[in-house]
């Protein structure tokens, strides 16, 4: 039997869904995605709608959901969140919350073949959600710890060069050192999360057993996290 798998992101400025659809000889993906600023509420769930008639999928039919857990946007992360666990616990389906700086790492990996990406997303405040990963065939790998912190206090791995940086963070370029700016010879701060690839990364986990019930998946913050550094 084929894996049917939702997922849905409202953490930035955007708002996407995605259906996945996976067996053992295919995988293919019907998604939305719509720059929808303040008008999250509104848009998320049409969107949901969308991509299941196109597949002509009932939610009945669906193994397990997931969204953008963050970090991103406060009042984003708790509609997508609220939306989630709804279908999760009306469909008694397992939830699983994905990274949207890791969902971002692995659209620029996809689009662009980027190996060695950090991923940056506006905090506002003058700080940024940051992490850095190395992506290889699809894979993506954390390099260090999601943070939320300040531009200027940013310092890259040692043990990589040719750093890509992606995601709205950058809009703030001028407020990183000069040793991040040199060792990051592009930037790109037009992409946002999507949830065509958090529905990739959703497969991957569901796989490995790591969904939960819909009440124990919460959005992810970082607020009060200030360090930031490699995972051990």
């Amino acid at each position: 039997m084929p894996l049917y798998l939702l997922a849905l992101d409202a953490s930035s400025s955007a708002c996407s869904a995605a259906l996945l659809r996976q067996d053992e000889a295919d995988t293919a993906c019907l998604a939305r995605f719509e720059m929808t600023p303040r008008a999250h509420t509104r848009r998320l769930l049409p969107l949901v709608d969308e991509v299941l008639a196109e597949a002509q999928i009932q939610p009945s039919q669906l193994d397990a959901v997931a969204f953008g857990r963050g970090p991103g946007s406060f009042t984003g992360l708790r509609i997508a969140a609220g939306a989630a666990q709804g279908l999760a616990f009306g469909l008694d389906r397992p939830l699983l919350g994905i990274s949207t700086l890791e969902a971002l790492a692995l659209q620029a990996h996809r689009r662009y073949h980027f190996r060695h990406i950090v991923t940056a997303l506006d905090a506002r405040m003058g700080e940024v959600y940051i992490a850095t990963w190395h992506c290889l065939k699809d894979v993506t790998s954390p390099m260090s710890d999601e943070a939320v912190i300040a531009p200027e206090r940013v310092r890259l791995p040692a043990d990589e060069t040719d750093w890509v940086g992606v995601g709205s963070g950058f809009t703030l370029w001028d407020s990183f050192s000069t040793d991040v700016q040199l060792g990051m010879p592009q930037h790109l701060n037009d992409l946002e999360p999507r949830a065509e690839e958090m529905a990739c990364l959703a497969a991957r986990d569901f796989t490995a057993g790591l969904g939960q019930a819909a009440h124990l998946v919460q959005p992810v913050y970082l607020r009060n996290d200030v360090a930031w550094k490699k995972p051990a």
